[in-house]
């Protein structure tokens, strides 16, 4: 079994760290100081309980020299894959299966479902379709990422949790021998892969709380806890979810936890900042059209109407333009 990890940072680099310990041939797709590290000292995992690894998968900037691969993991940023479509396509040969490793709704959402809006392009994730031709809704693996990883420096990974999990599902809910492949070769390397027949499901639970919170705290600078203790906020952000509920139950979808649960577990998480806000102080991209404007895309398409998702969409992208 041959693996591509495209992008190999905090989760990539997690990921790939994982799977060369098991044996497992994997490429790791990186870029500057980070990738130099790696190839100078190797990629250093250092675990949510101090232990370290050091491992030495195969490193390379040009995908190109790679050659194509049975799987290939897509572990940027939502927004990052169509620029990199060049780039990513290289690595694909006829069997090749993508997985899709990222937050929002998946560019392939409506592909291989009973439904009337089945194969329809989301503008707010893959404009044009280009992802859709490029590469194939037939190739998706969905994988919802749940591990909190950072880079801690060029060549080091930090795991920040105990929390391994990345569930995988096909889009038209089969159960698929590459996805059990898979799931066996990530299982293999410590890391817990289920498998998922309606992955979508999983995928809303996670966007859910996402959709609200992590706008909310670009928006203030206030991290989960602060959010949730809040009143204002906290109302805010429970008002857009019950919108998104909606959306998910117009589309089929019904969620596993009432809100109030899905809301007071995101607070639990306590003072920590969501990955667009950590993205805003950074000074890099942040995940608004998979996270947020996909919803809103979503809620047009189905009819549903969102006053606080509107807004709330508004407002995270007017910072976005005017961050300068």
């Amino acid at each position: 079994m041959k693996i591509a990890i495209f992008g190999a940072g905090a989760i990539g680099g997690y990921m790939g760290a994982k799977l060369a310990a098991s044996g497992v041939d994997v490429t790791l797709v990186a870029r500057g100081p980070h990738l130099e590290a790696m190839q100078r000292d190797g990629l250093r995992l250092i675990e949510f309980d101090g232990t370290e690894t050091v491992t030495h998968p195969r490193l390379i900037a040009n995908s190109r020299e790679a050659g194509t691969h049975d799987y290939v993991i897509l572990a940027v940023k939502a927004h990052s894959v169509s620029p990199a479509l060049d780039a990513i396509t290289p690595l694909i040969g006829p069997e090749t299966a993508v997985v899709t490793a990222q937050n929002g709704v998946p560019w392939w959402y409506f592909y291989g479902i009973d439904t009337p809006y089945r194969d329809r392009h989301l503008e707010s994730v893959d404009p044009g379709g280009r992802i859709w031709d490029a590469i194939g809704p037939q190739r998706a693996i969905g994988c919802v990422v749940y591990p909190a990883c950072e880079i801690e420096a060029p060549g080091v990974i930090r795991h920040d949790d105990d929390e391994n999990r990345f569930s995988l599902g096909e889009p038209d809910n089969s159960r698929s021998d590459r996805a059990a492949a898979l799931a066996a070769a990530l299982n293999a390397a410590g890391l817990r892969a289920p498998l998922r027949r309606n992955i979508r499901g999983e995928i809303w639970v996670k966007l859910w709380g996402n959709v609200a919170m992590n706008p909310i705290s670009a928006l203030t600078r206030a991290t989960l806890a602060q959010i949730g203790a809040d009143p204002a906020t906290r109302a805010f952000a429970r008002n857009v979810m019950l919108e998104v509920e909606a959306v998910a139950n117009a589309l089929g979808e019904k969620m596993a936890v009432d809100v109030d649960a899905r809301l007071n577990g995101a607070a639990e998480v306590g003072e920590h900042k969501t990955s667009m806000l950590q993205d805003l102080e950074l000074g890099r991209p942040m995940e608004v059209d998979a996270i947020v404007s996909a919803v809103v895309e979503l809620a047009h398409i189905t009819g549903t109407e969102t006053p606080y998702l509107d807004a709330l969409d508004g407002m995270i992208r007017l910072l976005v333009a005017n961050r300068g």
